[in-house]
């Protein structure tokens, strides 16, 4: 028997808490997550037919983390032509989205979620893929699109982009 591609309610029902759980942690806030998470499927809608079997969810990581990148690269782009150095960004302190999910977003500490939005995008997606959604190098490589090198490049640079943003809050030795 043919494979079969699942029902569209089956994909967003097994899938779109872990869709926009990435994509809030990609962007950084509610709006833009539930945005990124709609696009997503209409992505995915557009495309299930010509999906090849595989690993289905890696598949939405690539979808969501490359939506994700060429948003952040056409906003990039916007902005140095109409706005200049000020990217005009507010931290978003609202809710969390749904219920089910509060847990999660408010135990990823604003400063934490502030030190990722700093990140270049392309370091953001390695290190929120490898270190929120445990995502092998390999997986990222193959979602990303790029060489392991790479991959394990950008997760070492994001990696110290953030210890640097978050030494304020460790502990001092020896007392004040």
């Amino acid at each position: 028997m043919p494979w079969q591609p699942p029902t569209w309610e089956e994909i967003v029902r097994e899938h779109s808490a872990r869709v926009y759980r990435l994509a809030y942690r990609l962007t950084g806030n509610k709006q833009d997550a539930e945005d990124l998470t709609q696009e997503t499927f209409i992505r995915v809608f557009r495309s299930l037919s010509s999906y090849t079997p595989g690993t289905f969810e890696g598949w939405l990581h690539r979808i969501t983390t490359n939506l994700f990148l060429d948003g952040a690269r056409r906003k990039k782009r916007i902005r140095m032509e109409a706005m200049g150095d000020d990217d005009g960004h507010v931290a978003d302190t609202g809710d969390f989205g749904r219920p089910e999910r509060g847990y999660e977003h408010a135990n990823l500490d604003q400063d934490v979620q502030k030190a990722l939005d700093a990140l270049r995008p392309e370091y953001r997606a390695a290190v929120v893929l490898c270190d929120i959604e445990g995502l092998s190098y390999e997986e990222i490589a193959v979602t990303l699109g790029v060489k392991l090198g790479t991959v394990r490049s950008r997760i070492h640079r994001a990696r110290a982009q953030l210890r640097d943003a978050l030494e304020h809050l460790a502990p001092t030795r020896g007392g004040a």
